[in-house]
């Protein structure tokens, strides 16, 4: 079921008249979980076995981990990475075309399963939960509670990702007056705004980098299209963490923000302080600072970078593309860490730091979209071509034609949030709140663009 569909509108309005009627305030956690798997298992109902297991093995291995951390602690998060690796990686070793993957039927039948969506979001939620919640001494979370944790559906199938130590203290009762109900309707304005009006229409105009369509633009095209995905991608995420961070306030749960104007930054490490928040803060946390961090000198902190920035790129799928663009940002942080301080002192020179501001700001924006090709193009032939292009202008006989106008209209929602700060829209905006997102809503029901799926959802 997907955020946009008139079926979830349905399935939302329902579990919330239930969920604060007072007869049932005692099950509330027991309705969440019950619509959280009506949520997942909604036109999939077979993927449901696929997450049982995740869930219940990953309680087991915590009921065990409690007791004995260091035997039961690293068999918990094999479980899970071992789901995550089959299910994401098996391409990379079958034939899904091959019409008998082995001689044993049950294996067949495991190999033809389809990619469960969501699975590299619940297993990094199980992880968490596994690493956070055998730190600390007492008894373990309820089964409920944690499977509550786990699946939760605003943030089930692409996130925020949250730590188990920060949502499970929130599982209490909830009461109607004291939902946020005008923070919640900005965030889920605002996150259907974005993903309807500004992602959907992007779309249309950057479906011309599939291929072989890209063939039929010119250089000068393909720059622009670059530019309109790197807008797409962030308006599609940020749209859907904002959906899901409204939601969430409406059932008494409160997310972590996962953007923060990440097209402002001005260095590859501010980047991934404000880009998916939660999965940078993830991988920092469970997997750079068990590594070394940079605690083991610059080598080995230039090692850990790469090494954590290629798993986040192989995180996003299994293909040649999505590692280059891991190891590419890793590369980058490397690149810019010996520098930044030299950087830092030529910034606060006052003739020269407004120049210096823009410059940074410039560079990280297209190098972060440059490598956006990547994510559009899995395929990594189709992603280099492409690039090839970008740089040689051949002759098209019957150029795409891109509605520069219309590019500039979709694409500016995302400018206008970026560059112009916070305090400046509070004072221009004033008492005209209402109005904007009265606009807002109005444009993402009156001009949305086609009906097209959340990018992050194949992750």
């Amino acid at each position: 079921m997907t955020f946009t569909s008139w079926q979830f509108a349905v399935f939302v309005s329902g579990v919330f008249a239930l969920y604060y009627w007072p007869f049932v305030r005692p099950y509330q956690v027991y309705i969440l979980v019950v619509a959280s798997l009506f949520f997942y298992g909604f036109g999939q109902p077979e993927l449901l076995a696929l997450l049982a297991i995740a869930v219940f093995g990953t309680y087991f291995f915590l009921l065990k981990a409690m007791v004995r951390r260091k035997l039961w602690l690293p068999a918990g998060i094999a479980f899970n990475l071992a789901l995550l690796a089959f299910f994401k990686y098996k391409l990379l070793f079958v034939d899904p075309s091959s019409p008998a993957l082995s001689d044993v039927g049950a294996i067949d039948l495991l190999l033809n399963l389809p990619l469960p969506i969501g699975i590299s979001f619940f297993v990094f939620h199980n992880i968490s939960l596994l690493v956070d919640m055998t730190k600390r001494t007492g008894p373990a979370p309820s089964q409920w509670d944690v499977f509550l944790y786990i699946i939760f559906f605003p943030q089930l199938v692409s996130g925020p990702i949250t730590r188990a130590e920060n949502f499970l203290p929130q599982i209490q009762p909830k009461f109607l007056n004291e939902v946020p109900f005008v923070e919640a309707a900005r965030w889920i304005v605002t996150g259907y705004f974005f993903k309807l009006f500004v992602a959907n229409n992007l779309n249309t105009l950057t479906t011309n980098m599939d291929f072989p369509l890209y063939h039929a633009l010119r250089s000068s095209d393909r720059w622009l299209c670059l530019f309109l995905y790197s807008y797409q991608i962030y308006a599609d995420f940020f749209g859907y963490s904002a959906i899901a961070i409204g939601l969430g306030l409406l059932f008494g749960y409160r997310l972590p923000i996962n953007f923060n104007l990440p097209y402002i930054s001005q260095s590859f490490a501010e980047f991934w302080t404000r880009w998916h928040i939660s999965l940078s803060t993830w991988l920092r946390t469970y997997l750079y600072i068990p590594l070394g961090g940079n605690r083991h000198g610059q080598g080995r902190t230039y090692l850990n970078l790469m090494i954590v920035m290629g798993l986040g790129g192989l995180w996003h799928g299994a293909g040649l593309s999505y590692l280059a663009w891991g190891l590419m940002h890793g590369l980058f942080l490397v690149i810019e860490r010996p520098f930044l301080p030299l950087i830092e002192k030529l910034a606060a020179i006052a003739a020269l730091r407004r120049v210096i501001v823009v410059a940074r700001m410039l560079v990280v924006f297209l190098c972060v979209s440059f490598l956006w090709v990547f994510f559009k193009l899995p395929n990594f032939e189709h992603a280099m071509d492409y690039i090839s292009g970008m740089f040689v202008d051949q002759s098209v006989p019957n150029p795409a034609r891109i509605y520069r106008s219309l590019a500039l209209i979709y694409a500016l929602p995302v400018l206008i949030q970026h560059f112009i700060t916070s305090e400046r829209l509070v004072v221009l905006r004033g008492n005209l709140d209402p109005y904007v997102y009265g606009a807002m809503a109005a444009l993402m029901l009156i001009e949305a663009g086609p009906d097209t799926a959340f990018i992050y959802f194949q992750f």
